[in-house]
């Protein structure tokens, strides 16, 4: 495998170093694992850590790498193991907060040039879901692509339906239903894979990503599992973030089912997601208009008028309250650590000074 196939080129081909080239190899983050990660040069895969210095300067989850990233590394034991110096510049990077109260972000993948949204034509269909994973995207500068899987589930009726409905919305967005069970629309998706590109693929857990990539693979590579009959819900069959270079040459990240998404500072990606929206607030009486009880507020004009579904409304004022809110607080805790760090250097000088 070499680093063309790898999308090393052309886009990195400038952001190279030379002079680091003597000590250090190029490789790529194939997975994240608790304690280390999987590295992928022209050679094979290998184990690498971090080191102390890379781990010391590292200030939140943003400056780790991740599936996807490029890395400066140094190899031992012929090539068997690697230790990663630093980080190459990112085309991009997709990321969420992390579950739960914590404020941080938890990376998902870099580099990336598509991502495809997969949802389910079950009880997993959800607009409101989907928007959340186009604000995320669009402040990556990635391009979506919804796959809808199980169409062989809904009538052509029932399918256009819900594709009318999404693109009344997102009009941009492009919509790619298929099915696992009998095939169809799989060689639509094969079409978009094109080689040296990276690909992601997003959704919640039992909607069939994992069956996808093994259809696309061409051999069941991965193990997948039925979704439950109760609640329709998924078993978590994927792990971990992992990335497969396809036969042709094309890369695609495996992520884990995501259950909660929640975003960190995604205002161009509201902008980008919620168009339609944002183009009316140019019309609202008042420059600072909230959007929420003001007179002469186009957008609560256009809820009421039914241009604009309650829904989306709701959904639009959530995430951006929600993103707001995480960023404040995220750089908040940011600035205490790094005030942190800078009185204990200046202890740690101090003490210095006390022993000479």
């Amino acid at each position: 495998m070499n680093l063309e196939k790898l999308n090393l080129i052309p886009w990195l081909r400038d952001k190279v170093d030379p002079e680091k080239l003597h000590d250090y190899k190029i490789a790529r983050v194939t997975a994240v694992n608790k304690d280390n990660f999987v590295l992928n040069n022209e050679k094979n895969e290998v184990f690498a850590e971090l080191t102390g210095k890379f781990l010391f300067n590292v200030e939140s989850s943003l400056d780790t790498p991740t599936v996807g990233d490029w890395v400066y590394a140094k190899y031992f034991d012929d090539d068997s193991f690697a230790v990663i110096h630093e980080l190459l510049p990112r085309k991009s990077i997709l990321k969420r907060k992390t579950s739960g109260k914590k404020i941080e972000f938890q990376l998902i993948a870099a580099n990336v040039d598509t991502a495809f949204i997969m949802q389910s034509l079950d009880s997993n269909y959800n607009l409101q879901r989907l928007e959340r994973y186009l604000a995320m995207i669009h402040e990556a500068n990635i391009c979506p692509v919804v796959l809808l899987s199980k169409s062989d589930l809904v009538s052509l009726e029932q399918l256009d339906e819900k594709i009318v409905a999404m693109h009344s919305a997102m009009p941009d967005v492009q919509v790619l239903p298929f099915s696992n069970l009998n095939g169809s629309g799989v060689d639509a998706i094969r079409e978009h894979l094109v080689p040296g590109e990276t690909f992601c693929l997003l959704g919640s857990s039992g909607v069939g990503k994992t069956t996808l990539l093994n259809k696309l693979l061409g051999e069941n590579l991965f193990k997948t599992q039925a979704v439950r009959e109760k609640d329709e819900r998924g078993r978590h069959t994927t792990s971990r973030r992992h990335l497969i270079v396809l036969k042709n040459g094309a890369m695609v990240i495996d992520t884990p089912g995501m259950r909660e998404l929640g975003n960190i500072g995604v205002e161009s990606g509201l902008q980008e997601t919620f168009s339609d929206i944002v183009e009316l607030t140019n019309q609202c009486r008042f420059s600072n208009c909230t959007h929420l009880q003001e007179d002469g507020c186009a957008v609560l004009s256009a809820v009421e008028e039914g241009s604009i579904s309650q829904k989306r409304y709701h959904n639009y004022i959530q995430m951006k309250k929600e993103s707001a809110f995480n960023k404040r607080s995220f750089l908040e805790r940011r600035r205490r650590g790094k005030n942190f760090a800078r009185l204990y250097k200046s202890v740690q000088k101090d003490n210095i000074k006390t022993r000479k």
